[in-house]
């Protein structure tokens, strides 16, 4: 049934400046969604669309779940908003909190903001600061990976690794990059690759080239999620970590993908098996209802802003966001994060994934694929490009598969998978037929 509510005139379609969209393409083409339920979207033609990406990787147990819907509703009925600059409301404490509970030993303060693009710049202003409160001023560079992503704000461009995101700027903030991992004599493997550890030696020629003392952090997602879902070779992380001990740099995890649950573990940190200094975090936080961001991190970098001689009222970090612990957003993590534990969804993703790992590399003799990768419920499926076209094939793949009734994300040369964790292999196997065939009609 076409939701009439749905009908839009061109000059409502023209208004909007869609983002990380083809515009033009989508305004000849629009594709409406209307509504959510369980796994599904519904779209203004009356169908029901397969959400394969978990809507952008935030919806891990499915939409319009009645437990965080009732809590928004029952706070926006108590407190709408709150100011967070010099007072507090209980939510922003408890919430706060909850979230070390699923973090590291000792990774025990959490600093909010709206999103996950303003996590990566909170957590590059907060290495900085932190350098700066230790007396080591002139540790300010910033170290990033090719095909990290860190959010589109000017920090996050900057030490991200997706050029299309960063050419049409102009100059970002100085950075270096790390190399990629995605290495061809990985193709294919399911899981972690055997081969790439000693990529995280890139590092030390950085160190080399700038000196320790001028070095702040390095930012790395464990797994390299929006530029098409690489996970980190076998002692890769590991490596990374002892260089940052020995030279004395901070570790930066940008977990918001990977945090609560997609991994099947609470953190990449858990997952892979290594201790960051930092972690951000937004997405799965509130299971996407509420725009959500924070970073978290060590005691002992808190406590460095803390030990000041200032006066005690004084400021000791510049810096937050109107809607930083937002009360609507606080009630929505709160209920997500008792979703996650109370209805035991990592042991969910734990039980599913080698499921969706043996269908996903079914497709591995599919006509154009070039490579499969998975970790967790998260998958990437890079494809070959059309001459002159590198970004053709994924686009055509993924209005194939929204005609066929699924929902997946295209990106750069990739296909990417983020499954509900509630999912299970029907649906697994459904959507992996119709992808074989999207990929083998645009071969």
């Amino acid at each position: 049934m076409t939701d009439s509510s749905a009908a839009l005139t061109s000059a409502q379609l023209d208004a909007y400046w869609m983002p990380f969209t083809g515009n033009r393409q989508f305004k000849e083409d629009p594709r409406i969604i209307t509504g959510a339920d369980g796994m599904y979207y519904q779209d203004d033609r009356g169908r029901s669309i397969f959400d394969g990406l978990s809507g952008l990787w935030t919806c891990g147990f499915g939409h319009n779940v009645s437990a965080i819907n009732q809590a928004i509703a029952e706070q926006a009925g108590r407190l709408d908003f709150s100011p967070t600059f010099q007072f507090g409301h209980p939510g922003a404490f408890k919430l706060a909190e909850r979230i070390t509970q699923f973090m590291p030993q000792g990774i025990n303060r959490v600093f909010f903001c709206g999103s996950g693009s303003e996590a990566a710049d909170t957590a590059l202003k907060i290495a900085r600061g932190y350098w700066r409160a230790r007396g080591k001023a002139s540790k300010t560079r910033l170290i990033g990976r090719a095909k990290g992503y860190h959010g589109v704000n000017f920090g996050g461009i900057s030490v991200g690794g997706i050029g299309g995101n960063r050419a049409s700027f102009g100059e970002g903030i100085a950075s270096d990059h790390l190399r990629h991992t995605w290495l061809k004599e990985n193709y294919f493997t399911p899981g972690m690759p055997a081969v790439g550890a000693d990529l995280a030696d890139d590092l030390l020629e950085l160190i080399t080239l700038h000196d320790a003392s001028n070095i702040a952090a390095v930012i790395v997602e464990p797994l390299a999620g929006s530029s098409g879902v690489f996970p980190p070779p076998q002692g890769y992380l590991q490596r990374l970590r002892d260089i940052c001990d020995r030279h004395d740099i901070l570790l930066i995890f940008d977990e918001v993908i990977t945090a609560f649950g997609r991994m099947g573990a609470n953190t990449g940190a858990e997952a892979f098996g290594v201790k960051p200094d930092i972690i951000n975090v937004a997405k799965q936080l509130t299971n996407g209802a509420m725009p959500m961001g924070a970073v978290v991190v060590d005691q002992r970098i808190y406590d460095c802003f803390m030990e000041t001689g200032a006066p005690h009222y004084a400021l000791e970090v510049p810096h937050g966001y109107t809607y930083s612990a937002h009360p609507l957003a606080c009630a929505a993590g709160l209920a997500s994060l008792e979703i996650l534990e109370k209805e035991q969804m990592i042991e969910r993703v734990k039980a599913i994934a080698p499921v969706f790992e043996q269908s996903i590399h079914q497709l591995a003799n599919t006509p154009s694929v070039v490579d499969i990768r998975n970790y967790g419920l998260a998958g990437g499926i890079t494809l070959a490009a059309y001459e002159g076209e590198p970004l053709r094939r994924p686009f055509e793949v993924a209005m194939s598969m929204w005609k066929k009734g699924f929902y997946v994300r295209y990106g750069g040369d990739t296909i990417q998978l983020g499954l509900p964790f509630i999912v299970e292999a029907p649906q697994i196997d459904s959507l992996m037929n119709a992808l074989g065939e999207s990929i083998g009609e645009c071969a």
